[in-house]
């Protein structure tokens, strides 16, 4: 019968196999313990938002007229996650989602670009060309708080004030 080596020893050396698996243990959560951390990282997802205005046009019309012509464009971009679009009456919007290792600006300025080829195919008469917007999720609050009840308009403002104050 077959023997193997390393078996064999653990079981003969359990203590030392013991005391290893501690010391590995406490490595690791020492480690964990100072690993930095923070409590509302920074996180950049390159989303850009395209929005264009064409009134009189039905939700229908928008999305024939406005919204595939650029999304068409929008789609050929490299390192595009996703692109979600909307259509309503007078109004298409479209979120554009860039993959996280790339720069937001340079991510905006493709959709310019990508927004500049599908003008040929929009609309003459729309009012203003598509708007692009950048969005920073860092900017969107983490919570929003209604304060309501019978006191004055004052009362409640100070009260307000004292939340807002106490992080």
């Amino acid at each position: 019968m077959k023997e193997f080596k390393p078996t064999s020893w653990s079981i003969d050396n359990r203590t030392s196999i013991f005391i290893i698996t501690v010391l590995i243990t406490l490595a690791g959560i020492m480690s964990y313990n100072s690993l930095p951390k923070e409590q509302f990282p920074d996180v950049v997802v390159p989303t850009i938002f395209v929005s264009t205005v064409y009134p009189g046009a039905s939700p229908t019309d928008m999305e024939q007229l406005v919204t595939k012509p650029i999304e068409k464009q929008l789609k050929g971009i490299a390192g595009v996650k996703k692109v979600t679009s909307s259509s309503v009456q007078d109004f298409s919007s479209i979120i554009v989602e860039f993959n996280t290792n790339l720069n937001v600006v340079l991510c905006k300025d493709k959709v310019k670009d990508a927004v500049d080829k599908a003008k040929r195919d929009l609309p003459n008469d729309l009012l203003d060309d598509p708007q692009i917007t950048e969005f920073d999720i860092s900017e969107v609050p983490i919570m929003n708080v209604n304060i309501s009840g019978d006191f004055s308009l004052d009362k409640l403002k100070d009260y307000a004030e004292k939340l807002k104050g106490s992080h």
